[in-house]
Protein backbone atom coordinates (compact mmCIF):
# COMPACT_ATOMS: atom_id res chain seq x y z
CA UNK A 1 0.00 0.00 0.00
CA UNK A 2 1.23 3.52 -1.07
CA UNK A 3 2.29 6.46 1.87
CA UNK A 4 0.11 8.83 1.91
CA UNK A 5 3.42 11.06 0.57
CA UNK A 6 3.10 8.73 -2.28
CA UNK A 7 -0.14 8.76 -3.11
CA UNK A 8 -0.28 12.31 -3.15
CA UNK A 9 2.98 12.40 -5.18
CA UNK A 10 1.27 10.92 -8.32
CA UNK A 11 -2.20 12.75 -7.55
CA UNK A 12 0.70 16.14 -8.25
CA UNK A 13 2.24 14.87 -11.13
CA UNK A 14 -0.77 13.68 -13.01
CA UNK A 15 -3.33 16.05 -12.06
CA UNK A 16 -4.29 19.66 -12.96
CA UNK A 17 -5.78 21.75 -9.91
CA UNK A 18 -9.53 20.87 -10.62
CA UNK A 19 -11.87 19.31 -8.07
CA UNK A 20 -11.22 15.89 -9.65
CA UNK A 21 -7.55 16.80 -8.19
CA UNK A 22 -9.07 17.45 -4.77
CA UNK A 23 -11.89 14.79 -4.35
CA UNK A 24 -8.52 12.30 -5.08
CA UNK A 25 -6.76 13.80 -2.64
CA UNK A 26 -9.24 13.32 -0.25
CA UNK A 27 -9.46 9.67 -1.10
CA UNK A 28 -5.51 10.08 -0.29
CA UNK A 29 -6.39 11.39 3.30
CA UNK A 30 -8.76 8.64 4.29
CA UNK A 31 -6.27 5.94 2.67
CA UNK A 32 -3.73 6.77 4.83
CA UNK A 33 -6.05 6.58 8.26
CA UNK A 34 -6.68 10.29 8.24
CA UNK A 35 -10.80 9.70 8.26
CA UNK A 36 -13.19 10.38 6.31
CA UNK A 37 -15.09 13.62 8.21
CA UNK A 38 -11.06 14.65 8.86
CA UNK A 39 -10.12 14.12 5.26
CA UNK A 40 -13.42 16.01 4.22
CA UNK A 41 -12.87 19.12 6.54
CA UNK A 42 -8.91 19.36 5.36
CA UNK A 43 -9.76 19.34 1.38
CA UNK A 44 -12.63 21.96 2.37
CA UNK A 45 -10.30 23.91 3.82
CA UNK A 46 -7.71 23.18 0.85
CA UNK A 47 -9.76 24.11 -1.50
CA UNK A 48 -10.74 27.81 0.36
CA UNK A 49 -6.81 28.26 0.43
CA UNK A 50 -5.86 27.57 -3.37
CA UNK A 51 -8.97 29.73 -4.50
CA UNK A 52 -7.77 32.73 -2.06
CA UNK A 53 -4.41 32.32 -2.48
CA UNK A 54 -4.86 31.76 -6.56
CA UNK A 55 -2.72 28.38 -6.24
CA UNK A 56 -1.59 27.28 -9.23
CA UNK A 57 1.08 24.91 -9.09
CA UNK A 58 0.77 21.76 -6.78
CA UNK A 59 3.99 22.31 -5.09
CA UNK A 60 2.65 25.63 -3.42
CA UNK A 61 -0.77 23.14 -3.21
CA UNK A 62 1.34 20.68 -1.21
CA UNK A 63 2.68 23.62 1.08
CA UNK A 64 -1.30 24.68 1.86
CA UNK A 65 -1.87 20.97 2.63
CA UNK A 66 1.37 20.68 5.32
CA UNK A 67 0.14 23.94 6.85
CA UNK A 68 -3.78 22.46 6.99
CA UNK A 69 -2.23 19.47 8.49
CA UNK A 70 -0.25 21.08 10.73
CA UNK A 71 -3.01 23.61 12.28
CA UNK A 72 -4.92 20.19 13.06
CA UNK A 73 -2.35 18.46 15.46
CA UNK A 74 -0.75 19.79 18.88
CA UNK A 75 2.14 19.04 20.66
CA UNK A 76 1.99 17.68 24.26
CA UNK A 77 4.42 20.17 26.77
CA UNK A 78 5.37 17.31 28.86
CA UNK A 79 7.07 18.52 32.37
CA UNK A 80 7.13 18.12 35.73
CA UNK A 81 6.06 19.80 38.67
CA UNK A 82 7.45 19.91 42.14
CA UNK A 83 6.01 17.64 44.71
CA UNK A 84 4.69 13.68 43.19
CA UNK A 85 3.55 13.78 39.65
CA UNK A 86 1.20 10.73 38.30
CA UNK A 87 0.35 9.60 35.09
CA UNK A 88 -2.11 7.63 34.58
CA UNK A 89 -2.49 5.06 31.37
CA UNK A 90 -5.21 4.54 29.61
CA UNK A 91 -6.25 2.61 26.32
CA UNK A 92 -7.73 -0.99 25.17
CA UNK A 93 -6.33 -4.47 25.63
CA UNK A 94 -3.28 -4.82 23.45
CA UNK A 95 -2.12 -1.31 22.38
CA UNK A 96 1.08 -1.51 24.13
CA UNK A 97 0.16 0.59 27.24
CA UNK A 98 2.01 -1.25 29.75
CA UNK A 99 5.04 -1.32 27.17
CA UNK A 100 5.06 2.23 27.25
CA UNK A 101 4.93 2.98 30.35
CA UNK A 102 7.80 1.15 30.75
CA UNK A 103 9.53 3.34 27.80
CA UNK A 104 8.45 6.40 29.52
CA UNK A 105 9.91 5.32 32.73
CA UNK A 106 13.41 4.62 31.06
CA UNK A 107 13.31 8.04 29.34
CA UNK A 108 12.52 9.54 32.44
CA UNK A 109 15.78 7.52 33.60
CA UNK A 110 17.72 8.82 31.06
CA UNK A 111 16.42 13.03 31.01
CA UNK A 112 15.71 13.70 34.59
CA UNK A 113 16.84 12.95 37.64
CA UNK A 114 13.22 11.75 39.20
CA UNK A 115 13.39 8.57 40.84
CA UNK A 116 10.57 7.13 39.19
CA UNK A 117 7.45 4.29 40.32
CA UNK A 118 5.61 1.62 38.79
CA UNK A 119 1.80 1.24 39.85
CA UNK A 120 0.31 -2.21 38.53
CA UNK A 121 -3.55 -0.77 38.53
CA UNK A 122 -4.78 -3.61 35.71
CA UNK A 123 -5.46 -5.88 38.16
CA UNK A 124 -8.29 -8.05 36.30
CA UNK A 125 -5.65 -9.41 33.25
CA UNK A 126 -3.03 -11.36 35.51
CA UNK A 127 -0.40 -11.23 33.33
CA UNK A 128 -0.23 -7.19 33.00
CA UNK A 129 1.07 -7.49 36.79
CA UNK A 130 3.47 -9.89 35.97
CA UNK A 131 4.56 -7.64 32.65
CA UNK A 132 4.72 -4.52 34.55
CA UNK A 133 6.74 -6.38 37.45
CA UNK A 134 9.30 -7.84 34.49
CA UNK A 135 9.80 -4.13 33.24
CA UNK A 136 10.80 -2.87 36.48
CA UNK A 137 13.06 -5.67 37.50
CA UNK A 138 14.48 -4.69 34.18
CA UNK A 139 14.96 -0.69 34.26
CA UNK A 140 15.47 -0.88 38.56
CA UNK A 141 12.24 0.86 38.99
CA UNK A 142 9.76 0.11 41.69
CA UNK A 143 6.31 -1.28 41.43
CA UNK A 144 3.51 -0.87 43.89
CA UNK A 145 1.11 -3.98 42.96
CA UNK A 146 -1.39 -6.19 44.76
CA UNK A 147 -3.15 -9.50 43.96
CA UNK A 148 -5.08 -10.29 40.57
CA UNK A 149 -7.96 -8.88 41.41
CA UNK A 150 -7.48 -6.52 43.61
CA UNK A 151 -8.97 -3.09 43.58
CA UNK A 152 -7.17 -1.21 41.37
CA UNK A 153 -8.00 2.26 42.80
CA UNK A 154 -6.51 0.83 46.24
CA UNK A 155 -3.35 -0.03 44.23
CA UNK A 156 -3.05 3.61 43.01
CA UNK A 157 -4.08 4.77 46.46
CA UNK A 158 -1.22 2.91 48.00
CA UNK A 159 0.92 3.93 45.21
CA UNK A 160 0.83 7.50 46.26
CA UNK A 161 1.53 7.33 49.97
CA UNK A 162 4.05 5.19 49.30
CA UNK A 163 6.06 7.30 46.94
CA UNK A 164 5.54 10.23 49.16
CA UNK A 165 6.52 8.33 52.26
CA UNK A 166 9.67 7.19 50.12
CA UNK A 167 10.40 10.48 48.71
CA UNK A 168 10.10 9.72 45.29
CA UNK A 169 8.87 11.88 42.41
CA UNK A 170 6.74 10.24 39.78
CA UNK A 171 4.10 7.47 39.59
CA UNK A 172 3.38 5.80 36.03
CA UNK A 173 0.12 3.75 36.95
CA UNK A 174 -1.47 1.35 34.32
CA UNK A 175 -5.59 0.80 34.18
CA UNK A 176 -7.33 -1.89 32.87
CA UNK A 177 -8.31 -1.82 28.88
CA UNK A 178 -11.62 -4.08 29.02
CA UNK A 179 -14.08 -2.59 26.53
CA UNK A 180 -16.50 -4.95 26.69
CA UNK A 181 -18.84 -3.10 29.01
CA UNK A 182 -18.43 0.89 28.75
CA UNK A 183 -20.68 1.74 31.46
CA UNK A 184 -18.61 0.03 33.55
CA UNK A 185 -14.98 0.85 31.94
CA UNK A 186 -16.16 4.26 33.09
CA UNK A 187 -17.34 4.27 36.46
CA UNK A 188 -14.23 2.59 37.13
CA UNK A 189 -11.66 4.97 35.58
CA UNK A 190 -13.87 7.79 37.31
CA UNK A 191 -13.64 6.13 40.73
CA UNK A 192 -9.45 6.35 40.50
CA UNK A 193 -9.84 9.88 38.84
CA UNK A 194 -11.27 10.45 42.07
CA UNK A 195 -9.03 8.62 44.43
CA UNK A 196 -6.00 10.90 42.67
CA UNK A 197 -7.45 13.96 42.77
CA UNK A 198 -8.06 13.39 46.28
CA UNK A 199 -4.18 12.97 47.31
CA UNK A 200 -2.95 15.06 44.27
CA UNK A 201 -2.82 18.56 43.15
CA UNK A 202 -4.73 18.46 39.84
CA UNK A 203 -1.62 20.05 37.79
CA UNK A 204 0.19 17.09 39.04
CA UNK A 205 -1.91 14.67 37.56
CA UNK A 206 -1.66 14.01 33.67
CA UNK A 207 -4.10 11.14 31.69
CA UNK A 208 -2.65 9.70 28.66
CA UNK A 209 -4.18 7.56 26.54
CA UNK A 210 -2.26 5.19 24.60
CA UNK A 211 -3.32 4.28 20.56
CA UNK A 212 -1.76 1.72 18.14
CA UNK A 213 -0.08 3.36 15.15
CA UNK A 214 -1.87 0.44 13.24
CA UNK A 215 -5.61 0.61 14.90
CA UNK A 216 -6.79 2.94 12.32
CA UNK A 217 -9.83 4.35 12.44
CA UNK A 218 -11.06 2.43 15.67
CA UNK A 219 -8.17 4.71 17.27
CA UNK A 220 -10.88 7.70 17.88
CA UNK A 221 -13.65 5.89 18.40
CA UNK A 222 -11.82 4.37 21.47
CA UNK A 223 -10.25 7.83 22.62
CA UNK A 224 -13.78 9.29 22.28
CA UNK A 225 -14.57 6.36 25.29
CA UNK A 226 -11.86 7.13 27.29
CA UNK A 227 -12.18 11.02 26.92
CA UNK A 228 -15.87 10.96 28.04
CA UNK A 229 -14.66 9.20 30.77
CA UNK A 230 -11.74 11.67 31.93
CA UNK A 231 -10.97 14.03 29.91
CA UNK A 232 -7.54 13.29 28.10
CA UNK A 233 -4.45 15.51 28.62
CA UNK A 234 -2.38 13.69 26.13
CA UNK A 235 -1.41 10.51 23.48
CA UNK A 236 0.89 8.53 23.23
CA UNK A 237 1.01 6.42 19.79
CA UNK A 238 2.65 3.64 20.12
CA UNK A 239 3.86 1.04 17.75
CA UNK A 240 4.81 3.57 14.96
CA UNK A 241 7.58 2.65 12.20
CA UNK A 242 8.10 3.02 8.34
CA UNK A 243 4.87 0.15 8.12
CA UNK A 244 2.36 2.73 10.01
CA UNK A 245 0.85 5.69 8.43
CA UNK A 246 0.05 7.47 11.57
CA UNK A 247 -2.56 9.58 9.79
CA UNK A 248 -4.89 9.05 12.62
CA UNK A 249 -3.59 11.34 14.63
CA UNK A 250 -4.95 14.27 12.64
CA UNK A 251 -8.38 12.63 13.08
CA UNK A 252 -7.86 12.71 16.57
CA UNK A 253 -6.16 15.82 17.22
CA UNK A 254 -8.04 17.48 15.07
CA UNK A 255 -11.78 16.51 16.25
CA UNK A 256 -11.12 16.40 20.33
CA UNK A 257 -8.00 18.97 20.70
CA UNK A 258 -6.00 16.60 22.40
CA UNK A 259 -1.99 17.21 22.14
CA UNK A 260 0.16 14.22 21.34
CA UNK A 261 3.27 13.72 23.83
CA UNK A 262 4.85 10.65 22.63
CA UNK A 263 5.95 8.26 20.04
CA UNK A 264 7.07 4.29 20.35
CA UNK A 265 8.61 3.76 17.18
CA UNK A 266 10.03 -0.07 17.92
CA UNK A 267 10.94 -2.92 20.67
CA UNK A 268 13.58 -1.63 22.45
CA UNK A 269 13.13 0.74 25.91
CA UNK A 270 15.01 3.75 24.20
CA UNK A 271 12.95 3.62 20.95
CA UNK A 272 10.57 6.27 22.01
CA UNK A 273 10.40 10.30 22.36
CA UNK A 274 8.42 12.73 22.33
CA UNK A 275 6.11 13.68 19.43
CA UNK A 276 8.18 15.95 16.89
CA UNK A 277 5.07 17.67 14.57
CA UNK A 278 7.44 18.75 12.49
CA UNK A 279 9.22 15.17 11.77
CA UNK A 280 5.68 13.45 11.83
CA UNK A 281 4.37 15.85 9.24
CA UNK A 282 7.18 15.45 6.99
CA UNK A 283 7.24 12.06 7.75
CA UNK A 284 3.77 11.20 6.59
CA UNK A 285 3.85 13.23 3.53
CA UNK A 286 7.25 11.75 2.58
CA UNK A 287 7.91 10.03 -0.83
CA UNK A 288 9.94 6.94 -1.47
Amino acid sequence: MKSLGNLLKSIFKTKTIDESAFEDIEDALIEGDVGAAAAVAIVDELRSVAKKEKIADFEALKEALYRILDSRIKEYDFKLNDGVNLFLFLGVNGVGKTTSIAKLGKYLQDHTDKKVVFAAGDTFRAAAIEQIALHGQRLGIRVVNQQNGSDPGAVIFDAIDSVKAKGEDVILADTAGRMHNKSNLIKELQKIDKIILNKLPKENYKKFIVIDATTGQNGLSQVEIFNEALSLDGIILSKYDSAAKGGILLSISGKLGIPVAFVGTGEKYGDFAPFDKKKYLEGLLATD
